[in-house]
C-alpha cells in the first residue's frame, strides 16, 4: 500500500510538473518569438532595392514586410505572406511543418515583422527540459521503494517471529508466550493472547476433568447393570423380549460411553501427534481378529485384501478408526452378508477401503453422517439397528488428525456402502 500510494503520488505529481512547466517553456519561447520579431522592426535603414533573403536554420524563419512589399526574409519562407499579418500570435502551416509565429506591427515605419519557430522542435526541446528536471523523481522511486520495503520488512520481523513461534506449538502447548525482550509494539498483542491462552487451558482442563470423570463413573453402573441382567437371565425364559430389549439398551449405554471416551482422547485440542511408522494391512488384520468373533456369530463373510503397506500414524487412533469402520459394516450388514476390506497404494496414497452388503445410505445423507449422534432415518434406524451417531464422526477426526480424506460411495454389492479413507505421504510398501 505505501509503495502503490508513494507511486500515484509521485506519477500525479510528475504529471502536474510536466503540465505546468511546458506552460512556462511554451510562454519562454513565445517571449523569445516577440523579441526577434520587434529586432527585426526596428532593424535596417529605409528601403533596400529587391528582397533580401537570410539563410538561416530550419527551426526558425521571418518575413519583414513594407507596407504590401516583401522587405527582408529567411530562405526558408515563401514571397507569401506566412500569416495574415495581424499583431499576434498564431498557428500557420507553411513548408511541410506546423510554425508557431508572432506578428510586430511598427506604424511608425509601416513595417510589420513575422518571425516563426516550429512547434515540433519548440515540443522537443520543452520536452527534453522538462524531463531533466523530472527524470530524478522518476529515478529515485524505484531507491525509495526498496528503501521502505527493507524498513517495513525490519519493523515488521518482530511480528513475523511471534507467528512463526505460534505455528510452530502444538496444539497442546498452551503455555504462554515469552514477555521478555519483546517489542513494546507488541507486548499488548502478547498479553491479550497469553490471557486467551490461560483461558483456554483452564477451559480445556475443565472439559478434559468432566469428560473423563463422568466416563470413567458411568462404566461402573453399566458393569452392575450388566451383571444383573446376566443374573435375571437365568431366571426368565429364553429369548425373552423385556430382557433383550434391556439387554440392547444397556450395550448402547455401553458403547456410547466408549465412544465418547474415544472421541474425547482423539479431539485435536487433546491429540499428542506423535506418529510413527505403522504397518497398516497388519494394523487392520489385528483388528479384524479382535472383532471377528461378532461377523461370525451373524455369519458374515469378511475378506482381506491388500499387502504390507508402511505409514506414518498413531496406533490407538488408526485402530479406533478401523474398529468404528468394521463394526458398522458389521451391524448394518444382514445376517449371511458379506463385508470387503482392502489396503492399496496408488498415486493419491494409502487407501483403506470397506464396503459392505447392507442397506447402504441415501446419497443425500453423506455428509451429514459424519455429524456427531446424527443417525440416517433417525434414532430408531430403519435397520433396527441401536447407535448412537459417534462412530464416523470419531472416523473423521482420525482422518482429519492424520490429513486424510474420506469418500463414500456405493459398495461394489448389490447394495450397501463403500467408505474410502485415503492417507497422504507413502514412505515404503511391498507387493502381495
Amino acid at each position: 500500500m505505501l509503495l502503490a500510494i508513494m507511486t500515484l503520488t509521485v506519477f500525479l505529481s510528475a504529471l502536474h510538473g510536466y503540465r505546468s512547466s511546458m506552460a512556462e517553456v511554451q510562454q519562454l519561447f513565445d517571449s523569445e518569438l516577440l523579441d526577434k520579431a520587434r529586432l527585426l522592426a526596428i532593424t535596417g535603414n529605409g528601403r533596400s532595392v529587391g528582397v533580401e533573403v537570410v539563410s538561416i536554420s530550419d527551426q526558425y524563419a521571418f518575413q519583414v514586410w513594407q507596407g504590401d512589399e516583401i522587405f527582408q526574409r529567411s530562405s526558408n519562407t515563401p514571397l507569401t505572406a506566412i500569416s495574415n499579418l495581424d499583431e499576434g500570435y498564431q498557428d500557420v502551416n507553411f513548408g511541410r511543418h506546423r510554425w508557431r509565429t508572432y506578428t510586430w506591427v511598427d506604424l511608425a515605419r509601416n513595417r510589420r515583422a513575422v518571425t516563426a519557430e516550429r512547434i515540433d522542435i519548440r515540443n522537443v526541446l520543452a520536452e527534453r527540459i522538462i524531463l531533466k528536471s523530472v527524470m530524478p523523481v522518476i529515478v529515485t522511486l524505484p531507491v525509495a521503494g526498496l528503501l521502505i520495503w527493507l524498513i517495513v520488512g525490519y519493523g515488521l520481523a518482530p511480528l513475523r517471529n511471534l507467528a512463526a513461534h505460534l505455528r510452530s506449538r502444538r496444539a497442546e502447548d498452551l503455555r504462554p508466550i515469552p514477555e521478555t525482550r519483546q517489542p513494546l509494539e507488541l507486548m499488548q498483542v502478547i498479553t491479550s493472547t497469553n490471557d486467551l491462552l490461560a483461558r483456554l487451558e483452564a477451559s480445556f482442563l475443565r472439559e478434559r476433568r468432566f469428560a473423563s470423570d463422568a466416563a470413567h463413573e458411568l462404566r461402573t453402573p453399566i458393569s452392575a447393570l450388566k451383571v444383573h441382567l446376566h443374573n435375571m437371565s437365568k431366571n426368565l425364559p429364553a429369548g425373552d423380549h423385556d430382557l433383550v430389549q434391556l439387554e440392547a439398551a444397556v450395550d448402547r449405554m455401553g458403547s456410547l460411553v466408549e465412544q465418547i471416551l474415544a472421541l474425547h482422547r482423539t479431539a485435536p485440542d487433546q491429540y499428542m501427534a506423535r506418529f510413527r511408522e505403522i504397518d497398516l494391512y497388519q494394523l487392520v488384520q489385528q483388528v479384524i481378529i479382535s472383532s471377528y468373533s461378532g461377523f461370525e456369530q451373524r455369519d458374515i463373510q469378511l475378506e482381506l485384501t491388500g499387502a504390507r503397506t508402511l505409514m506414518s500414524g498413531d496406533q490407538f487412533a488408526l485402530e479406533t478408526l478401523v474398529k468404528n469402520l468394521l463394526d458398522n459394516a458389521c451391524k448394518y450388514t444382514p445376517a449371511g452378508g458379506h463385508v470387503r476390506v482392502s489396503v492399496a497404494t496408488d498415486s493419491a496414497g494409502i487407501m483403506l477401503q470397506v464396503e459392505d452388503s447392507g442397506p447402504g445410505v441415501p446419497e443425500e445423507h453423506y455428509e451429514r453422517i459424519f455429524d456427531r449422534f446424527y443417525r440416517a432415518g433417525g434414532d430408531r434406524h430403519q435397520s433396527g439397528v441401536v447407535g448412537c451417531g459417534l462412530g464416523l464422526a470419531i472416523v473423521r477426526h482420525i482422518a482429519d488428525l492424520h490429513g486424510a480424506s474420506i469418500h463414500l460411495k456405493k459398495s461394489s454389492f448389490e447394495s450397501g456402502l463403500s467408505v474410502s479413507v485415503v492417507f497422504p505421504g507413502i514412505t515404503g510398501n511391498e507387493g502381495e
